[in-house]
């Protein structure tokens, strides 16, 4: 009997784009199979916070909540700095309110950005702080939790010191770690844990 296909992961990518906040996701989600398919405002390069040019695999306007896995935004300064990525905070609500709810992972600048659009009014989330995403106007703030990353249904969110956590919580909602398996990782990555790794060894095995 065949299996349905994995759909790809969508890694949203745009010019000052913080590269270190989702590398451990997007590495280990390849790792585990899925393909990793960068999204930009246009099919244009575009050049991260790093300096490193990315040309992305397409553009948002082509980019369907059926044809995705889940949909990666990181931060940028361009999520405080206007309106240029409000499109992908509008297409994170399309995933999220599609009849079949498909996972968004929101990090840094981009819960700004979801807090804007009204995505974070009625869900459990974090950021970098409480009064970052205060600073929006919108209206969740008794919903936001000081945690490392938190999930609420099919949205991830996490501040920008937190990209292994986030990448935890990214896991963990797509069941690529589970149990004491996802608990090692988390360690060996977060803590330099050294007894974690036996624990992945043997998993492995």
């Amino acid at each position: 009997m065949s299996s349905t296909p994995r759909q790809p992961v969508h890694l949203a990518v745009y010019d000052t784009f913080a590269d270190w906040e989702t590398g451990h996701t997007t590495a280990h989600l390849a790792r585990a199979g899925y393909e990793i398919r960068t999204v930009g405002p246009t099919r244009e390069p575009v050049t991260t916070m790093g300096g490193i040019r990315i040309h992305p695999d397409l553009a948002l306007d082509e980019l369907r909540p059926e044809d995705s896995s889940l949909l990666v935004l990181t931060g940028a300064d361009l999520w405080d700095s206007g309106d240029d990525l409000a499109p992908f905070a509008r297409t994170a609500r399309t995933f999220l309110d599609a009849d079949v709810p498909v996972p968004v992972a929101a990090i840094c600048g981009a819960t700004a950005g979801l807090a804007r659009e009204g995505l974070l009014d009625d869900r459990a989330h974090t950021s970098a702080v409480s009064f970052y995403l205060a600073a929006t106007g919108y209206a969740g703030t008794e919903r936001y939790v000081d945690a490392d990353a938190v999930t609420d249904g099919a949205l991830v969110t996490a501040g920008p010191t937190e990209p292994v956590a986030f990448a935890r919580e990214v896991f963990r909602l797509l069941g690529v770690y589970e149990g004491e398996v996802l608990d090692a990782w988390y360690r060996l990555f977060h803590d330099s844990d050294a007894d974690a790794y036996a624990v992945l060894e043997k998993a492995a095995r």
